[in-house]
């Protein structure tokens, strides 16, 4: 019985390897895409997408004010013609959490309208 456990002990003392990182390889878990996002769009390039994919970050993580500065973004697009209801919604409910009542309102208003509009095609 003592061989077998003097046995193991030296054979597991055998498979320990040392793991030495790669420093040529990017290590992917360390990027924050919401960052990226912003500093591409800092420099110009957006896109709707990409405005809906940071505000909705912010959003669904309750940084509304981030959300809000995100959303007016969007909306302030010239490219825009009809976003889905849910961000006139989110957008409302950023402008709330910045006590921006009067645009607030003003989205829940348009919201309304286009669930209504949707409930009457369906």
């Amino acid at each position: 019985m003592m061989i077998s456990i003097f046995s193991c002990a030296i054979y597991s003392q055998n498979e320990k390897k040392v793991i030495v990182p790669n420093k040529n390889k990017t290590n992917y878990s360390d990027i924050d895409p919401l960052k990226t996002y912003e500093r591409v769009i800092e420099k110009g390039y957006k896109s709707a997408d990409m405005l809906k994919k940071i505000g909705n970050a912010y959003y669904f993580n309750e940084e509304l004010d981030k959300a809000a500065k995100w959303y007016q973004e969007l909306f302030s697009m010239n490219t825009i013609t009809d976003l889905e209801p849910e961000y006139y919604f989110r957008y409302a409910r950023s402008l709330k959490s910045i006590n921006k009542n009067d645009e607030a309102n003003e989205m829940m208003k348009i919201f309304n309208q286009k669930i209504e509009a949707n409930t009457e095609k369906n």
